[in-house]
């Protein structure tokens, strides 16, 4: 309202910055092994309504609290409901089926695979999800030292669990599509990926690490820039698909390839000019 503009040019140029956000993920994140352990988890939260819920998998640095890849795992309603709740819930499935039951499994795998190359070693960090050993088995020819930590403990900074609890909070925090009660929320698992995309580049590159200290970033501490950037770093070059080699399942999130169930015409990410 303020701009005098139509939303859909708001909501165009926004997820026009969450796919610039996944190339700069890409191009600058850092190869090789990580030589720090990594810590992971899954935030949930929902696209369309509360009855399509879904998880990023998320993969950060235990020191430096660099957000090194993500994942979405689509899910099915979970949790007490209530009989009207119950019956609207059959109702959706019915019509538009359910997610695959191992959706977090693969999904963490996905995740995990992105940061640890084949024949390369890490330590990861968890609490006891059943999916997360399954997931790391699925990547036979890497080997981990996988530590658990119950997720009923206190999570406080002394956590092993800390860093990616801190993420899943500032996720909350920062976008009110993830709180529990909104009219704000994404209406497209697209959207919630591409907005998380752009949280990411925030955290890793122009946050303070503490913002009472004002000290470096989780970029600058793991030594990948020598000083906190800007919105005009973040966009000083366009970007080009065909020039970032994007992973398997981020290549698909650009492409908007990822589909909302109760969304069948959801619009794909296939201009000419943008590739």
């Amino acid at each position: 309202r303020f701009l005098h503009c139509s939303p859909t040019t708001v909501m165009t140029h926004a997820a026009r910055l969450g796919r610039h956000a996944l190339l700069i993920l890409e191009s600058h994140r850092p190869q090789g092994a990580p030589n720090e352990p990594i810590v992971i988890d899954g935030f949930e939260s929902f696209a369309f309504s509360q009855y399509y819920p879904l998880h990023l998998n998320l993969v950060v640095g235990a020191e430096s609290h660099f957000v090194y890849a993500f994942s979405e795992s689509e899910l099915r309603r979970k949790g007490r409901m209530r009989p009207p709740q119950r019956r609207k819930c059959a109702e959706e499935e019915a019509r538009v089926g359910r997610p695959d039951p191992k959706a977090i499994e693969k999904g963490m795998t996905e995740a995990v695979a992105l940061v640890v190359s084949p024949g390369e070693r890490a330590c990861i960090r968890s609490d006891g999800h059943h999916a997360y050993p399954r997931a790391l088995k699925r990547l036979r020819d890497r080997t981990f030292a996988h530590e658990v930590t119950s997720s009923k403990a206190a999570r406080t900074p002394s956590n092993p669990l800390f860093p990616v609890n801190r993420q899943d909070l500032m996720l909350r925090h920062s976008g009110a599509n993830h709180r529990r009660e909104t009219i704000a929320f994404s209406k497209s698992r697209a959207g919630v990926i591409e907005r998380a995309a752009l949280q990411w580049v925030f955290m890793n590159w122009m946050k303070s690490f503490s913002e009472r200290k004002r000290d470096a970033t989780p970029a600058q501490r793991l030594g990948l820039t020598d000083r906190k950037w800007t919105v005009q770093d973040f966009l000083h070059e366009r970007l080009f698909a065909s020039r970032v080699r994007l992973p398997g399942i981020w290549r698909a999130y650009y492409e908007r390839r990822i589909k909302t169930r109760r969304l069948p015409q959801s619009k794909l990410h296939q201009l000419r000019y943008a590739f």
